[in-house]
């Protein structure tokens, strides 16, 4: 019994330090995981602000091109009939979004969503005016009906989503 007692006295004490040392350790360890993670998201946040930046700027750009004054102006040549800037500027906008479509992983799924939106209903407004016209009138004609047409809309979804891409930008940046 005495034997026992004095084993008991060495592991007691032992297994009290074993454990003490143990969760000083690991605490030590799990805080330098941390830092190590916070350092690793701090490093990929500063390389992506760059590029996240630049996406926000190439949308702009195509929101901006994509607006039905700017198209119109743009693409409208006096020799052309309104049934060919009809296609043409149906394949600049289908074209602009194409080159930009990567841009998607940059931005919010909701701004992303405002784009193609903006998108559809450019075109939309695009085939309303072009019913509006014979198809072999000047393609002037076409563009004056565009002009007046996106004139009397009070915000068009390339501008509803140009605002809300300057609100996600305000908030992260």
């Amino acid at each position: 019994m005495n034997s026992f007692l004095e084993i008991l006295k060495i592991i007691l004490p032992a297994t009290a330090v074993f454990f003490c040392a143990y969760f000083l350790v690991k605490n030590f360890l799990d805080s330098e995981k941390s830092k190590r993670e916070e350092e690793r998201k701090k490093s990929i946040s500063e390389a992506l602000t760059p590029i996240r930046l630049t996406a926000y700027e190439r949308i702009t750009l195509f929101l901006d091109r994509i607006h039905p004054i700017n198209l119109a102006i743009r693409l409208n040549r006096p020799n052309i009939t309104c049934e060919q800037l009809h296609l043409e500027l149906i394949q600049a906008i289908k074209d602009e979004f194409d080159h930009n479509v990567s841009q998607q992983i940059y931005i919010s799924s909701s701004s992303w969503e405002l784009i193609k939106t903006a998108k559809e209903e450019t075109i939309k407004i695009i085939n309303i005016s072009s019913q509006k016209v014979p198809p072999h009138e000047s393609s002037t004609e076409l563009a004056k009906i565009i002009i007046q047409l996106a004139g009397s809309v009070d915000r068009l979804p390339s501008q509803i989503a140009l605002e809300n891409l300057k609100r996600e930008v305000a908030k992260l940046f």
